[in-house]
């Protein structure tokens, strides 16, 4: 798709935005805050959730206080153990689960997938006549889903304030979202004891994307309106100030919080700012080779920003302020603002660089990045399949 088209397209898309209503989910936080999520449910009228969880979420005990509490409340409630990557046939079996059992409302208990799953759990029981690789795309669920609330165990993806759940097709392998405002959680309870037990991988990882997310979302800014960037800004001023701090201490309450709400942020901002070519890129990359995605988008970010070139200086040397960083221009301000970003990758972990990605490989991350961003993501700059190449060799060792 050429440059004309996209940009005559997202200029479509700005005004159709402009005229959705947008809104946040309800937020509860603070460390124990776990335990009012029956108190939350029995407010909206629920009393029969389908907890959306994963094994090793329910084995970890993390679950533990939350049902009790429903228990003490008379709540009822059915775990279901959704996968990692949740596919086309585990959403099947969540929405068996609901039906079979009566349930009332879904509560996403984990990672950015245990979200994914339950919101698509959702999309479906809201359309029950459509498959997921039919409700795939952009607002085609159209309905009201059942309650949702959402219990982030990590602090990176922003699933719990998005309206996207990317979904796998079990057949060929392929992700795909399902993009609808009915998918945006009702309310939100960030716990930051929930997090403690994270490794300093994970945080690193996790704190990566949600990073991301808020300088994608900022430097696109064609969709922003003033809050979609206060909260870019918001988060990154969150994550400068304590990702690192937890990566070196794990059980620090108050850097923990912070991190929460940074993913928050930065989760709804993308929704209606989007991502940009570091995502796009990253999901190719990932796929091909196995590689976590925070881990992925860590180190593909300052490659692509540096790719964007005078494009983003502006942007980012607003980014600059936020944190601190100086400057004599624009241009050296966002240049130290991208060594920032490779000095925290260094401090918690993440290569400056992918392994070898064969030739062969390039041109299917290229395609995969191309079919993703084109035409949606209003990006700084429409690159062809060359200046991917070029990005994309550069980052590879």
């Amino acid at each position: 798709m050429g440059t004309v088209f996209c940009r005559q397209y997202q200029l479509m898309m700005k005004a159709a935005m402009g005229a959705m209503r947008w809104r946040i989910p309800d937020i509860t936080q603070g460390p124990g805050k776990v335990t009012e999520a029956a108190g939350i449910l029995k407010n909206a009228g629920k009393s029969n959730p389908l907890i959306v969880t994963g094994k090793h979420i329910n084995a970890d005990g993390l679950l533990d206080e939350m049902t009790a509490e429903m228990e003490r409340q008379g709540l009822d409630y059915i775990k279901f153990m959704g996968k990692a990557d949740p596919d086309d046939k585990t959403v099947s079996e969540g929405v068996t689960a609901y039906l079979k059992n009566g349930c009332d409302s879904l509560l996403a208990f984990g990672g950015g997938s245990h979200m994914d799953c339950a919101k698509a759990v959702g999309a479906v029981l809201a359309r029950p006549g459509k498959s997921i690789s039919e409700l795939q795309g952009l607002m085609k669920v159209r309905k009201e889903i059942p309650f949702l609330l959402a219990v982030p165990t990590t602090a990176g993806t922003g699933s719990e304030t998005t309206i996207a759940a990317v979904i796998t097709d079990s057949g060929t392998g392929k992700k795909a979202p399902v993009n609808d405002m009915a998918l945006m959680p009702d309310h939100v309870i960030l716990d930051p004891c929930l997090t403690l037990s994270l490794s300093p991988e994970i945080t690193a990882q996790t704190g990566m994307d949600a990073l991301c997310h808020a300088i994608e979302a900022y430097i696109n800014h064609t969709y922003n309106s003033k809050l979609e960037n206060r909260l870019c800004k918001d988060a990154i001023s969150y994550i400068d100030s304590n990702l690192l701090r937890v990566y070196e201490n794990g059980s620090d309450v108050e850097g923990r919080q912070a991190m929460q709400r940074a993913a928050f942020s930065a989760g709804r901002a993308l929704t209606r700012g989007c991502v940009g070519y570091a995502h796009a890129i990253g999901h190719g990359v990932g796929s091909l080779y196995g590689m976590g995605h925070g881990m992925a988008v860590g180190i593909i970010l300052p490659h692509v920003l540096e790719g964007y070139g005078p494009k983003v200086y502006d942007r980012l040397a607003e980014l600059a302020d936020v944190c601190g960083i100086q400057g004599r221009s624009n241009a050296k301000k966002a240049k130290n603002f991208i060594g920032r970003i490779r000095e925290l990758k260094t401090l918690t972990g993440i290569p400056e660089k992918l392994p070898h990605i064969k030739d062969e490989d390039t041109l299917t991350i290229t395609d995969r990045a191309m079919e993703e961003a084109h035409p949606l993501y209003p990006v700084p700059e429409i690159w062809n399949r060359r200046k991917f190449k070029e990005i994309i060799m550069a980052m590879s060792e």
